[in-house]
């Protein structure tokens, strides 16, 4: 089986220790991927074991790190304290935590529950906040001046409010600020942010119908015209961990091909060409959903022509 195609340099994180929160899927299993590719120990998070295993596996076919899985429901605080003492406890040591782990559900403002707000805060905001605190309280806080450590969030594309899931963009924007404060209380630890935007992933397969159909058509919506690919994520947060973005810190990049900066005032949105997609994941996979957009718009062509 292939390995993953980085960029960045073998060895670049040998002798190093990375938490990855949300690791069973998605954007989290492609950067396991990648980190353990440049040669980074791993301690993988998430709520199903038997997912965290079936990544553990693929990574072991083609990289000899040592990768740990810890079950945890990062809204649990003692559960998160719990977890980080495990993972320090296996490795003695975190060098970076990537905090990805979230989950939301489409739904208009008026239709959400305080339960239904209640989770997802504390999925999208809480847990990560929680995760942060106790690597930095448990490990970080004795390390500081010996060594480069950081903390990068997951957010997402929340600029200009986030219809259909207000509860996700108010959290996923309070995150942001966490790390923006974070970034002065705990320096020299880095703390950043990233904001993927519409990226082909796993996820937008379990969404219902009616999010499904707002799903095929948005391509059209973002200047680049395409949808994002997990490696395109995962090679950002891979940079954040490096030497290289040793001076980065209390920022957020952006990685949405521009979606945010469409205008009402500017009706054209882009000029209908898509830039070469960076497809550096050998187990990468297409969403069913893009899968059949990708069908349906062919089958019309082919209707036309």
């Amino acid at each position: 089986m292939n390995a993953f195609n980085s960029v960045f340099i073998p060895g670049l994180f040998a002798g190093q220790t990375i938490v990855v929160t949300g690791g069973g899927s998605g954007i989290g299993r492609c950067t396991a991927h990648e980190l353990a590719s440049l040669g980074a120990d791993l301690a993988l998070v998430g709520r199903k074991l038997d997912k965290l295993e079936t990544v553990k596996a693929e990574i072991e076919q083609t990289c000899p790190v040592k990768i740990t899985l810890h079950s945890c429901d990062i809204r649990e605080e003692e559960r998160v304290v719990a977890t980080v003492a495990d993972i320090l406890g296996a490795h003695g040591k975190i060098d970076h935590l990537i905090n990805n782990a979230g989950g939301q559900f489409p739904s208009p403002l008026s239709a959400i529950s305080a339960k239904g707000w209640e989770t997802v805060v504390r999925n999208n905001l809480t847990g990560g906040f929680l995760m942060a605190r106790e690597v930095f309280n448990q490990y970080m806080i004795r390390q500081l001046g010996k060594k480069d450590m950081s903390i990068t969030n997951i957010i997402a594309d929340m600029w200009n409010g986030m219809p259909g899931m207000g509860h996700s963009g108010a959290a996923r924007a309070g995150m942001l600020n966490f790390s923006e404060t974070a970034s002065l209380e705990w320096a020299p630890v880095r703390v950043n942010a990233v904001a993927p935007g519409f990226i082909a992933s796993s996820g937008m397969d379990t969404y219902p119908e009616p999010m499904k159909q707002t799903i095929m058509q948005l391509d059209k919506t973002i200047p680049l015209q395409r949808l994002g690919l997990e490696a395109e994520v995962s090679g950002v947060l891979t940079f954040l961990c490096s030497p290289a973005a040793s001076f980065i810190s209390g920022s957020c990049i952006r990685v949405d091909g521009a979606a945010p900066n469409a205008k009402r005032v500017w009706p054209v949105v882009g000029n209908g060409q898509q830039n070469p997609a960076f497809n550096s994941f050998h187990l990468g996979g297409v969403p069913e959903v893009v899968k059949r957009r990708d069908a349906e718009r062919a089958a019309a062509k082919q209707k036309k022509d």
